[in-house]
């Protein structure tokens, strides 16, 4: 083979690869923006987290899914199943009587619920000092032992065991116990 026919046969090569890539782009018709996924707001975040599905049908109970669906921003003090399990134990009642209980399930959920959005970043600046809660009470964040502590108006505590899960709407501090504000 000469030298010549080597040089026609290696720019025809790289035209057609050139021709194949062209082609694998597509055409115009099939170029259609597919926009990336909407961020999850506060409660599709919690539906997508199997530890907090007691959670989420408590929300719904309390008819607040639409309220944490809004636009916030909101703090979540999240807590667990295990979290709920405890409370129903100590309380004597199964899910089903607290979750009728509708006006006292929905204070008891926005007394986990800040009207702004606090990063743990930001708890530092509020350690030691009264957070009102959407409930209108309050509970203050400690460091203990390097662990973020939740004392309610109950005077129970609460440890923080997963911060910063973001959504569209604000921010979610998964706790490993119930809080309560002061009940009648």
């Amino acid at each position: 083979m000469s030298l010549d026919i080597l040089k026609r046969l290696r720019v025809f090569g790289a035209v057609a690869l050139l021709g194949f890539g062209l082609a694998a782009c597509g055409s115009d018709d099939d170029d259609v923006f597919v926009p990336p996924p909407l961020p999850k707001n506060i409660v599709e975040v919690a539906q997508g987290n199997p530890d907090l599905s007691i959670l989420v049908e408590a929300l719904v109970a309390a008819d607040l899914v639409d309220t944490l669906s809004s636009p916030g921003p909101f703090t979540v003090f999240a807590p667990t199943n295990d979290a709920f399990v405890a409370l129903l134990g100590e309380l004597g009642v199964t899910k089903d009587e607290l979750f009728a209980q509708t006006a006292l399930l929905s204070r008891v959920l926005t007394y986990h619920v800040l009207a702004s959005k606090v990063p743990a970043a930001d708890v530092a600046g509020v350690l030691g000092k009264a957070i009102t809660t959407v409930e209108t009470g309050i509970f203050k964040i400690d460091d203990v032992a390097g662990e973020l502590t939740i004392t309610d108006e109950s005077n129970r505590t609460s440890k923080i065991t997963a911060t910063d899960v973001e959504a569209s709407n604000g921010v979610i501090h998964v706790i490993d116990t119930v809080i309560l504000p002061l009940l009648p």
